[in-house]
C-alpha cells in the first residue's frame, strides 16, 4: 500500500534552502498566496503552508484547510495570521524571529546614512538631468544623537552600528534595564525626551494595540525641526496621516519608511515630498535572511509534521525542551490516552500530571501540554494538537495541575497522569523509560504495580484474583486469534483482587472484550488502542 506523503503548501516565492531544508517527505504544491481564490482552492489537502508577508492566513483561510497542522511564517511578523483562529484550530504558528534582525539593522543604518546625506533625491535628480550639488547638502552623522525607541535584538544592532559613526544613543524602551542600557552604550530616557533630544529617531517596536500610531501629530511637534524619523519596524507605529502634516509644516527634516499599515503601498500622500525616502518593506529582503528563514521554519514543519512538539510555536506554552525532557513526550501523550480509556472516555473533571525524580528539577511543562494532547485525542472529534489542547481543557472546565517530586523509589522517573471524571470515577496510569533506547514501558494503573512495554495494543482489566482465570483469557483470545505478546499481573495488598495488562499484537473483535469481561467477572476492563489516528 503506497502512503502518501504529507503535503507543504508554499505560497510564497522562498529561498530554494527552503525546499532542500524540508527534505524527500513531503509533497511540495505551490500557489499564489496574494490570489485569494486561488489561496482557499488550494488550502484544501494541505498539512503545512509556509508564507511570508503577502498572504492572509485568517479564520476563512484556516477553515479552508481541515488537514492544517501548521502555518509557517518565513519572517517576524505575524500581522497577517490570525493566531486565535489558528488556536481554535488546532494549528501551530511559527515564525523565523532571529532570522532578518541584521538585515533589518542594516537597512535601518542605511536610511539613517540616506536621509543625512540625500542620496535618494540626490540620485533622482542626477537621472533627470539636474545637478544640483547644493539643494542637496546634508550632515554629518558624527556627534548626533540618535534615538532608539525599542531597545531589542534590532535596536541594539542598530546602537552597535551607529555608535561607530561618533553617534551618541538615547533609548525608549520600558522593557529594558538601565544596567542592559548600559551595556549597550545607551542611555535610557523617556519618550518625550528622548524625541525632544535627538536628532535621528528610529523606531523598533512590535505592533500592538498600545504601539499602533505612537508617533503622531503630538510626538512630531516635540521633534527637533531638523529631525529625521526611520521606521524599518512595522507598518502603523508612525501615523501615515501625521508623518505626511509634518513633513508638509517642516516640523521634522525628513523620514524614510520601509513599512505601511497597508501593503503593497504605492501612492501615499507623504510619497510626494523630496524629504520622505520610501523602500517597499526591504526589511528581511536579503538574500541570507531569507536562507536563515526558510531554513528555520522548514525545520519546524519537519518537527510538527513528525507530530513533535515546537517549543517556539508561538502558540504553544511550555518554552524550551530539555533533551532529557523530550523523549518523555510522546509517553506521556500516550498515558493520556491510556487514562480516558480506563475511564471509559467520560468527561473529565481534573487532570493532575505527577512527575517524578530527576526529571523534577528540570521544566517540565511540556510534559503537561502532551498529557493533555492525549487525553483530548479519543474523545474529541476534531484536530487535537499541543496548540489547542489547554483550550479544550480551559473550555471544558477541566482543572489541570502540574506536580513535580524527586522522589522516584523504583525508577529513575516516572510520570503519572491522574483524572477524576464529571461523575466521580478516579484513574491513575504511572509509565517510565527505561534502558539505552528509553523504551516506553508502563508501569502502573490505579495503584498496582507492574512494567510492561507501552504498545499500540493493550488489555487491561480487574477481577477477583482465583485460579484459571489467566488461562481462561488467554483460551479467549486464542478462539479470537488474538495474539498476546507479553502480560504482566499485580495483586492487590489483600490478594482478594488482581489487575492484568496484556499487550496483544492486534486489535480484538468486536464483541470479546465484553464476552471476556462477563466470562471473568472483570471489575473493570478496557481495551486501549494507541495507534496513530492520524489528526
Amino acid at each position: 500500500m503506497t502512503v502518501s506523503k504529507p503535503v507543504v503548501l508554499i505560497a510564497e516565492e522562498l529561498s530554494p534552502a527552503t525546499v532542500d531544508a524540508l527534505g524527500p517527505d513531503f509533497e511540495i504544491r505551490s500557489t499564489d498566496g496574494a490570489d485569494r481564490a486561488r489561496l482557499l482552492a488550494d488550502l484544501p489537502g494541505a498539512d503545512a503552508v509556509l508564507i511570508r508577508s503577502a498572504t492572509q492566513m485568517d479564520a476563512e483561510a484556516i477553515a479552508a484547510a481541515p488537514d492544517l497542522k501548521i502555518i509557517a511564517r518565513a519572517g517576524v511578523g505575524l500581522d497577517n495570521v490570525d493566531t486565535r483562529a489558528a488556536t481554535d484550530a488546532g494549528v501551530m504558528v511559527v515564525n523565523a524571529p532571529t532570522s532578518n534582525v541584521i538585515s533589518a539593522a542594516e537597512l535601518t543604518c542605511g536610511h539613517i546614512l540616506g536621509v543625512a546625506r540625500n542620496i535618494a533625491p540626490a540620485n533622482g535628480a542626477l537621472k533627470a538631468g539636474e545637478w544640483k550639488r547644493s539643494k542637496y547638502t546634508g550632515v554629518e552623522l558624527y556627534e548626533k544623537t540618535l534615538g532608539i525607541i525599542g531597545l531589542g535584538r534590532i535596536g541594539a544592532l542598530v546602537a552597535e552600528r551607529m555608535k561607530a559613526f561618533g553617534m551618541k544613543v538615547v533609548a525608549y524602551d520600558p522593557y529594558v534595564t538601565a544596567a542592559r542600557a548600559q551595556q549597550i552604550g545607551a542611555q535610557l530616557l523617556g519618550l518625550d525626551e528622548l524625541l525632544e533630544t535627538a536628532d535621528f529617531v528610529t523606531i523598533h517596536m512590535p505592533r500592538t494595540p498600545e504601539t499602533l500610531g505612537m508617533i503622531s501629530d503630538d510626538q512630531f511637534a516635540r521633534m527637533k525641526d531638523t529631525a529625521y524619523v526611520i521606521n524599518v519596524a512595522r507598518g502603523g507605529l508612525i501615523d501615515e496621516d501625521a508623518l505626511g502634516r509634518a513633513l508638509e509644516a517642516k516640523t521634522i527634516g525628513g523620514a524614510a519608511v520601509d513599512v505601511f499599515v497597508k501593503e503593497p503601498a504605492v501612492d501615499l500622500d507623504f510619497f510626494g515630498y523630496d524629504n520622505a525616502v520610501v523602500t517597499p518593506h526591504l526589511g528581511a529582503s536579503t538574500a541570507e535572511a531569507q536562507e536563515k528563514a526558510g531554513i528555520s521554519v522548514a525545520n519546524s514543519v519537519r518537527l510538527a509534521l513528525a507530530g513533535e512538539l515546537v517549543p517556539d510555536a508561538v502558540n504553544v506554552a511550555g518554552g524550551a525542551i530539555d533533551p532529557y525532557v523530550r523523549p518523555g513526550i510522546p509517553l506521556v501523550e500516550k498515558l493520556g490516552r491510556v487514562l480516558t480509556s480506563l475511564l471509559h472516555q467520560k468527561s473529565l473533571a481534573a487532570v493532575e500530571v505527577v512527575v517524578a525524580g530527576e526529571l523534577a528539577e528540570l521544566n517540565v511543562d511540556s510534559l503537561r501540554l502532551a498529557a493533555l494532547k492525549g487525553v483530548f485525542t479519543d474523545v474529541v472529534s476534531g484536530q487535537v494538537s499541543y496548540v489547542n489542547a489547554p483550550l479544550l481543557a480551559e473550555q471544558r472546565g477541566v482543572d489541570v495541575r502540574l506536580t513535580t517530586t524527586p522522589e522516584s523509589p523504583a525508577y529513575r522517573n516516572t510520570i503519572t497522569v491522574q483524572g477524576v471524571a464529571a461523575d466521580g470515577t478516579q484513574a491513575a496510569v504511572t509509565g517510565t523509560l527505561t534502558g539505552p533506547k528509553q523504551m516506553q514501558k508502563l508501569v502502573g494503573i490505579n495503584g498496582y504495580d507492574f512494567e510492561v512495554a507501552l504498545t499500540d495494543h493493550l488489555l487491561v482489566f480487574n477481577y477477583a484474583d482465583r485460579p484459571g482465570v489467566i488461562g481462561l483469557i488467554g483460551a479467549r483470545l486464542g478462539d479470537a486469534q488474538v495474539n498476546i505478546a507479553g502480560m504482566d499481573v499485580s495483586r492487590s495488598d489483600s490478594a482478594d483482587e488482581a489487575l492484568a495488562v496484556l499487550t496483544l499484537d492486534s486489535d480484538l473483535p468486536e464483541g470479546t472484550t465484553e464476552a471476556l469481561a462477563t466470562s471473568i467477572e472483570a471489575s473493570m476492563v478496557a481495551e486501549i488502542n494507541l495507534e496513530d489516528t492520524g489528526r
